[in-house]
């Protein structure tokens, strides 16, 4: 018998001047009610902050730029080469610069808001990632290019998990939770393809160079927002840095991610893919042995072995591995057989994003406090898989109306029921001093998913067409056909990941409501 968790603890750096009576309980007095918080607890947002919906926006756009820019970059990239003269084998270290120091960051950037406190850091990783964006418009060359996506990478590991930790110590009453969460999520799942479609419309109109430069005004609203409503202060019971264990992990995440970053321009058989892998597993092994030993653990194991945060860590993990990739076949698909300009691709990807947002939101609030996570999730992960599958039958002579909008529509749904519930459940009941370290592995699995499936996706579909050629001539329609070939691989093995998260998901969540919902206390469940 587990029992659901409980309701989210009231976090350390929180005022909390009035807790949730429980049930049975007499109300509180009014001049209860109008105590104010104690002086220490004074620093920080809490459920009942006045500006809390304000503050979402904040977060809001904060996450939105550093999620956009996973993919704002893609569009861009051609122009950029042509401008900067940099060869096609040196192209993929503008994508992969991000992703490695954004991967294997993240946990260190969590701990260190839990550290230093997140107000600070928030608002130092949207200044970083202004002026790492700032730098990367200018570029005159390729290194300095990479080396300021590898700058937003570091910023953005900081900002990241002190945006999604400061939501969950901001909103505590469940109700007002579920709502946040709905539309944090929306953005975060969408972020990918908000990012084409605004990479599409700067690069046809302006230049490549806007991608970059589009992310000074996100970071100045959320930098004025964030200093105008968020408290000052770090927890009164803030956690040492386990240094062992941030190099070890910050070591390992780097070596996975390298290493599947490789095995896009290298064979699998190559030492800079299978080494760096190898490398990158010992040294993770290592990291969770040594979390069971260190006096001030980076990740403490109370963080990731609940049921319902381990199944969420996990949901993040494999739907960001089916979701990169996705995104990225079918915006070949629409440019490359379809013909799309940039712009006409990132507008066909508006549907689904619609969906997501409306879908979230209405998961968070209504369907998971009434059933629980344990069929919302898993059926988002089914839907996603019946997407992939009715994804591959586009072919040449297919047509967006009839044949690439409704396998999109249910992606949009079925991603809409995994990510909402998937944040909110894998922060909801952590201390406020584990708050950013959680928030960090929420970024972290949906980071290292995201670049393990678009390595393998992209090895696959590259091995399915080169497979497809060989012994036909290489006519045009022959060609066109290898990257239809190609796709489809690409999208059952898609549907394979999210069949996968579905069998983890319903094995793992606990069934019936989440204690504290606002529909129900909870009960112990089977």
């Amino acid at each position: 018998m587990d029992r659901a968790p409980g309701p989210d603890p009231v976090p350390h750096d929180t005022p909390q001047p009035v807790p949730q009576d429980p049930p049975g309980t007499a109300p509180r007095t009014a001049a209860q009610a109008a105590e104010p918080p104690p002086a220490h607890l004074a620093h920080h947002a809490g459920g009942k902050h006045e500006h809390r919906w304000l503050i979402l926006a904040v977060i809001a756009v904060a996450q939105l730029m550093v999620v956009l820019d996973a993919t704002i970059v893609n569009i861009a990239l051609p122009s950029a080469q042509r401008d900067l003269g940099f060869s096609d084998g040196n192209r993929q270290w503008i994508i992969t610069a991000y992703a490695l120091a954004f991967g294997s960051l993240l946990l260190l950037g969590g701990r260190i808001a839990d550290l230093v406190g997140r107000k600070a850091v928030f608002i130092a990783g949207l200044a970083g990632f202004a002026l790492a964006s700032a730098l990367g418009g200018a570029a005159t060359g390729f290194t300095m290019l990479v080396v300021a996506r590898a700058l937003q990478g570091v910023f953005g590991a900081l900002l990241a998990p002190a945006a999604l930790s400061l939501l969950t110590t901001t909103f505590t009453d469940p109700r007002e939770r579920a709502k946040a969460f709905g539309i944090y999520g929306a953005v975060a799942g969408s972020g990918a393809a908000v990012g084409l479609l605004l990479g599409g419309v700067l690069t046809e109109y302006l230049d490549w160079r806007w991608c970059l430069y589009v992310n000074l005004a996100f970071a100045a609203v959320a930098m004025i927002g964030g200093a105008r409503l968020l408290h000052p202060g770090a927890p009164p019971d803030r956690p040492k840095l386990d240094v062992p264990g941030t190099l070890l992990v910050s070591a390992g995440l780097f070596c996975v991610v390298y290493g599947f970053s490789n095995a896009e321009t290298h064979a699998w058989g190559d030492w800079m893919v299978w080494g760096f892998l190898v490398i990158g597993v010992v040294l993770v092994a290592a990291f969770a042995w040594w979390q069971t030993r260190a006096a001030h653990p980076l990740l403490p194991l109370r963080v990731v072995l609940d049921r319902d945060r381990g199944a969420s860590f996990l949901a993040m993990f494999i739907s960001g591995a089916g979701m990169f990739g996705v995104f990225l076949f079918l915006t070949y698909y629409l440019q490359q057989i379809l013909g799309y300009s940039p712009i006409k691709t990132g507008l066909a990807f508006l549907p689904l994003v619609a969906v997501m947002v409306v879908v979230s939101v209405l998961t968070t609030n209504v369907l998971v406090p009434r059933f629980g996570a344990k069929p919302i999730v898993p059926l988002g992960m089914g839907l996603s898989a019946a997407s992939m599958v009715w994804l591959t039958a586009l072919g040449t002579g297919s047509g967006y109306p009839a044949h690439v909008l409704p396998p999109l529509l249910v992606m949009g749904l079925g991603l809409g029921l995994v990510f909402a519930p998937a944040m909110s459940m894998a922060t909801a009941g952590v201390a406020a001093h584990d708050a950013g370290v959680a928030s960090a592995m929420v970024n972290t699995s949906q980071q290292v998913g995201g670049s393990i499936g678009t390595a393998l996706l992209n090895t696959l579909a590259t091995s399915a067409a080169t497979h497809y050629l060989s012994g036909r001539r290489p006519t045009p329609e022959v060609q066109a056909q290898a990257q239809i070939h190609s796709y489809e691989t690409a999208y059952w093995w898609s549907a394979l990941f999210f069949a996968v998260g579905l069998a983890v998901t319903f094995v793992l969540y606990r069934r019936g409501r989440p204690a504290g919902s606002h529909l129900g206390d909870g009960a112990v469940h089977m």
